[in-house]
């Protein structure tokens, strides 16, 4: 069997819907493209390029004025987009709002990005399936928005979310992406990071979480135990279909066993 590599948008996929993983892990079957993914990639390159400047030139002029060259070369790249934003102008004045936005929770003059979109990953590890005789050789990674790393050591996880933030009582989920990070983090450095902390550009929200190592193994185990089930899908061939509102958002509905009997 294949090496099963476990971030946490892929677990979060599975748990969502394991025939959601087939089509998009296993089968690798075309999707559109989502407006809203795209202007995530955008709103996350600008603030990007903004962390390379000095500390006086991280304002959100500077922030604005990058806004219509790096939307000219997403376009480039994604020609299709052309044709999804008919009106320039609303899709920018909408970019600079989230822009506006990060600035209202947090000001980058203020502190030294250590790490940017840094990629952790952890070596393979064998695990043991238990129910039956598979033993799925998992590998963790991800991609963190940023990683600061103040003078006297602490560690801050960062990461922005375009959208809003979840309601009240739903925060743990969001926050699984961030321990799961922290727990890259812990197994290649040997320290646990002192604050974990997400941002809602959406609605100019925060949630931040200190993490300790009973809710890094916590992750760990979820992620292996995710890991098993998904060996376990693929041994058997068995992709259950799991209903949810985010079925209407779904690129796979009109293919889907769920909808089309």
């Amino acid at each position: 069997m294949e090496i099963i590599r476990l971030s946490p948008s892929r677990i979060s996929e599975y748990q969502q819907c394991p025939q959601l993983y087939n089509y998009r892990v296993i089968q690798k079957l075309p999707e559109p493209i989502s407006l809203d993914a795209e202007r995530g990639t955008l709103v996350h390159t600008i603030l990007e390029e903004l962390m390379s400047f000095p500390a006086q030139e991280r304002t959100l002029e500077s922030a604005k004025a990058s806004v219509p060259s790096h939307w000219q070369l997403q376009k480039e790249s994604k020609p299709e987009l052309s044709q999804l934003v008919i009106e320039d102008k609303e899709w920018i004045d909408r970019i600079n709002a989230l822009l506006e936005n990060y600035f209202y929770l947090e000001d980058p003059r203020n502190f030294e990005p250590t790490h940017m979109e840094a990629h952790l990953e952890l070596e393979s590890q064998v695990i043991s399936a238990g129910i039956t005789e598979l033993s799925p050789a998992i590998q963790l990674h991800g991609y963190v928005d940023r990683i600061d790393i103040a003078p006297t050591g602490e560690v801050r996880i960062v990461d922005y979310k375009t959208g809003k933030a979840p309601k009240l009582g739903y925060e743990e989920k969001s926050l699984f992406q961030l321990r799961f990070y922290a727990l890259l983090w812990y197994r290649i450095h040997g320290q646990i990071p002192k604050l974990i902390q997400l941002l809602y550009l959406g609605d100019q929200k925060g949630i931040r979480s200190t993490p300790n190592e009973g809710d890094l193994i916590a992750a760990e185990k979820k992620a292996h135990q995710i890991g098993i089930d998904i060996a376990i899908s693929i041994e058997k061939d068995y992709w259950p279909t799991q209903k949810s509102k985010l079925c209407d958002w779904c690129s796979f509905k009109n293919i889907c066993p769920a909808f089309t009997g």
